[in-house]
């Protein structure tokens, strides 16, 4: 399974894939940005709808309630009613022909609004006058409402139900008394058929629109008789904007009566709200669908359009694996492929051209090896010369000059080496050693001029170093400083940990004649590249170190500074390095 996948891993399919998946990420991004966007459009549009709504249903109400204050007012007003609660109010009770002449005026404003059920009248001391029948207004509604009828003295406050009678509503007025300076004289209450505030059709069950709704403070419907159980509490307590009832979302909008204190309630069903969205969805699949399959098929071109020359170049490549170097002859359309192709071709041409040299190389080397094996013979003469020598002088007892002999030997050994002599690594140990045995042989050129001290750091001796690295700097502080000097000269090697963990400090001074800044600065220039300033010998001495240092330290991480020179005039020149513990190579001695 997994080798078939890495079989599919292909930069084609990997383009193919990438490009599908932007496409369906915009899209499905763009879509659902789109389909949020008009249905948070489409719902506040609604919600202003409703609001609209609201606000006529209100001015509907008003009007009705209008119609029952003024039917209250003139039956209030009628100079009979305001004569019969004046008497009353006088301590002179109404007699029962009284009270019936009310039902010839109270039935007369009832015939032009069939809505209000009856009309009652009472006293100032809540005594029954209308109908004829006992009765008292402090047991057919609560006292608070009578408080508030005398508080606006005179206009109408809404009740709700009728605690007797479920289809009703009611509503009271004070009677003022003309004649009496507008005192209260006693009570109008109206009795109103709940149909009669039925603004809409209440929920219905129906997707065709609003349903508008009067609700008291307590939750209970007003305007409908046919759902007195229905509790909208919960609706009148909810802010948000979608509401559930009776199992359907309803987007509701509430407005408050100030005639009434009553809230309308505007209810309009989600499904008739966003029931254009069904068409904006078919539609943006639709254009979806198609905008995938036009992409799925532009991208299937363009995917073969770049990878085509890159698969026959790969085919030109697999060809120069095989070691014929051939270029790549196919016609590429794009420029950055036509900069590919064009590189590949130069690069084979610029490969035929290194295979032609490394050839011509090879036969000029092997040629060199065959001189180089013939003169194997001088050093190996030279060795068993000195090795004479050395047998020579001890039948002879010169054990001194044959010690002598044995030191030479050792250091043109450790110097000449193997062929490849250059690219060995030796322990610092044994590159002190070779030190020691140089020092040995210049002292004894030199005599009592040249003394000297080597410390070497037990820790650093298993350290890795290129061959013949720090001598060349013993022979610069020989040659340039002890012989420079009038009198008696010294070196001293000193080999120690570096202050920067992981490396190894390499120093080597004398207390020669030392140099100028002008002189120093030189120096330092041709370290880095410039004229050699030395007067003695070839002057590469220092530069070959610089040069080592620079080609076997210097990749990233374990780079090293070089040379670091301090000199001054009469008082010596000292030359030190840092090169890593481990050098970045593991020695390992030879069997």
């Amino acid at each position: 399974m997994f080798q078939r996948f890495k079989e599919l891993n292909t930069l084609r399919n990997q383009i193919f894939i990438g490009f599908v998946l932007v496409m369906l990420i915009i899209l499905l991004v763009s879509g659902a940005f789109v389909y949020d966007r008009v249905s948070v459009l489409l719902k506040n549009n609604a919600e202003r709808h409703i609001q609209q709504t609201a606000v006529q249903a209100n001015g509907r109400l008003n009007a009705l309630i209008g119609q029952i204050d003024s039917l209250m007012e003139q039956v209030a007003n009628h100079p009979t009613v305001q004569q019969l609660l004046l008497e009353e109010l006088n301590g002179n009770e109404v007699s029962f022909n009284q009270r019936q002449s009310l039902l010839q005026i109270i039935s007369s404003y009832q015939a032009y609004m069939p809505s209000v059920g009856s009309l009652e009248l009472y006293t100032a001391d809540y005594r029954l006058l209308f109908p004829i029948k006992d009765g008292s207004l402090g047991t057919r509604i609560n006292e608070p409402y009578i408080s508030e009828a005398n508080i606006q003295k005179g206009r109408l406050v809404w009740i709700g139900v009728d605690p007797h009678d479920s289809q009703s509503l009611l509503a009271i007025r004070q009677v003022s008394l003309m004649d009496r300076w507008f005192s209260r004289g006693g009570y109008l209450m109206a009795r109103i058929q709940r149909s009669y505030f039925q603004l809409d059709d209440p929920i219905s069950g129906s997707d065709g629109g609003e349903s508008v709704l009067l609700v008291n403070d307590e939750g209970r419907l007003l305007g409908s008789s046919e759902t007195p159980e229905a509790d909208l509490l919960p609706l009148l307590e909810s802010v948000d904007q979608t509401v559930s009832f009776h199992g359907k979302e309803y987007v509701q909008v509430k407005l408050r009566s100030d005639k009434t204190n009553w809230t309308l309630l505007v209810l309009t069903p989600v499904s008739y709200v966003t029931k254009g969205l069904s068409v904006l969805r078919t539609v943006l699949l639709l254009s979806g669908g198609l905008g995938a399959l036009l992409f799925l098929i532009i991208s299937f071109l363009l995917s073969t359009m770049i990878t085509r020359p890159i698969i026959h170049l790969i085919r030109a490549m697999r060809k120069s694996r095989l070691g014929v170097l051939t270029p790549n002859s196919q016609k590429v359309s794009t420029m950055e492929l036509r900069e590919l192709n064009y590189t590949y071709n130069g690069m084979v041409a610029n490969m035929n051209d290194l295979i032609r040299v490394v050839y011509e190389k090879e036969v000029l080397q092997s040629r060199t090896e065959l001189k180089a094996l013939q003169a194997q013979i001088n050093p190996h003469f030279l060795f068993n010369t000195l090795e004479a020598f050395n047998w020579s002088l001890e039948e002879k007892g010169e054990e001194e000059l044959a010690g002598l002999v044995v030191v030479m030997s050792r250091l043109f050994r450790y110097i000449i080496g193997t062929p490849n002599n250059k690219d060995e690594w030796v322990m610092l140990s044994e590159e002190v050693e070779q030190i020691r045995r140089y020092l040995k042989i210049m002292e004894m050129r030199m005599g009592e001029r040249l003394s000297w001290d080597i410390v070497l750091d037990p820790r650093e001796a298993a350290v890795p170093v290129p061959k013949l690295l720090i001598q060349p700097i013993v022979e610069n502080a020989i040659l340039h400083g002890v012989e420079s000097r009038v009198g008696n000269g010294s070196v001293e090697v000193t080999i120690t940990p570096s202050p920067r963990d992981g490396w190894t400090s390499v120093k080597v001074s004398d207390n020669g004649p030392g140099m100028d800044e002008d002189t120093l600065r030189a120096l330092r220039n041709t370290l880095e590249g410039g004229p050699s300033i030395s007067a003695k010998g070839n002057g590469v001495g220092l530069v070959n170190v610089q040069r080592r240092l620079k080609l076997y330290y210097g990749e990233e991480g374990v780079k090293t500074e070089g040379l670091i020179i301090e000199s001054r005039l009469s008082e010596g020149t000292v030359i030190t390095f840092e090169i890593p513990s481990n050098g970045g190579y593991t020695y390992e001695p030879e069997q």
